[in-house]
């Protein structure tokens, strides 16, 4: 046994049960054996029932009396009927704990200023998300932690950053989890009871929207609110300003109506004191129009290059950090009403 101090075996289980609500024994079995197994209940992170089929991660034992086991320290479920049935056990039993009532869910900020990303920087569910954001609204802060959304150490690392952005000094508003679709299996890490837990106890609101529109993980079920796809959590996150562009001109284009009604429908002796009122409410408007049109100006990012920020690219692409930038790297920084050409003479981290 000492030349095997960890083994993989698969197999199916059979005689599960639970011992002094810590202790877990079951039988792994296939058509000519099977061996007992052991574990801690508190590795225990996918629920079981006799006839799953498993994939087991164990160190063999011999006791004393000449009998063989495995003691486990990681159980993955192997074939999608296991994935599935073990899915809906732990769907059933969070949702009696009350992990996915709406009472217990906040609305999202309606209009986000800083925003904390969990996703896979390179994923093209990522990608989607920044162009839609991009499109529909300007003048928010993004702050990205980059961890694995598949794999084995994706569920400990979207449960880190999870925490980590809800011990920030300034909280984001708003923690987004995306990742793009693919199978149950893929998506196992969202399917976590831990990554469930963590997202449902977040001080912070989170949108979770992984996979395509049919796949519905236990993380989205948990999550204050659930996106169909990473584009779809762009939407439900940020306005639009064409949106809210269109309103604006809504409501002058009613108010001047209003106004005209009203101006006519009086009579001559009352036209001095609906003037007056009109005024009052006319220059109220104005300011209100102009304070909203500097908001939407703000949001401009020409307005930013004219405030002395620039835009600084390398190789034709956007510099968001000096990640794998050199001295000597030829950087073109775009300014109000110039494009200069420089190169770097030294990089210093922040």
């Amino acid at each position: 046994v000492g030349a095997y101090p960890a083994v993989e075996v698969e197999g199916e289980v059979f005689s599960f049960g639970i011992n002094q609500v810590k202790f877990v024994f079951f039988d792994l079995k296939d058509e000519k054996a099977s061996v007992g197994c052991f574990l801690m209940a508190f590795n225990l992170r996918v629920p079981l029932e006799d006839g799953m089929k498993v994939k087991v991660k164990a160190t063999p034992k011999l006791t004393n009396k000449g009998r063989f086991s495995l003691t486990v320290k990681k159980i993955e479920l192997s074939g999608e009927g296991s994935l599935k049935r073990a899915y809906e056990l732990l769907k059933s039993k969070l949702d009696q704990e009350g992990l996915f009532d709406v009472a217990r869910k906040r609305l999202l900020p309606q209009f986000p200023k800083k925003v904390g990303i969990i996703a896979s920087e390179t994923s093209a569910g990522y990608t989607d998300f920044q162009k839609i954001s991009n499109e529909l609204w300007g003048g928010v802060s993004f702050h990205l932690a980059h961890v694995q959304v598949q794999g084995e150490a994706a569920a400990g690392q979207v449960i880190a950053a999870i925490k980590y952005m809800n011990e920030m000094t300034e909280l984001p508003d708003v923690i987004v989890i995306i990742r793009g679709g693919g199978s149950l299996e893929d998506l196992s890490a969202f399917n976590d009871e831990f990554v469930a837990r963590t997202v449902a106890t977040s001080r912070v609101p989170t949108l979770v929207g992984i996979g395509h529109e049919v796949d519905v993980t236990l993380a989205g079920l948990a999550a204050d609110e659930r996106a169909s796809t990473p584009s779809n959590a762009a939407q439900l996150l940020l306005p639009d300003r064409a949106e809210y562009t269109n309103i604006l001109r809504r409501w002058t284009a009613q108010l001047t109506s209003s106004m005209n009604r009203l101006i006519e429908g009086r009579r001559r002796e009352f036209i001095l004191a609906i003037s007056e009122s009109m005024s009052s409410l006319l220059e109220a408007t104005l300011t209100k129009l102009d304070s909203l049109t500097r908001t939407l100006r703000g949001y401009d990012p020409r307005q930013a290059l004219l405030r002395g920020y620039a835009v600084a690219r390398a190789g034709g692409k956007v510099l968001r950090s000096g990640k794998g930038i050199k001295i000597g790297t030829l950087v073109m920084l775009e300014l109000s009403d110039t494009i200069l050409g420089t190169e770097v003479k030294n990089v210093s981290k922040k």
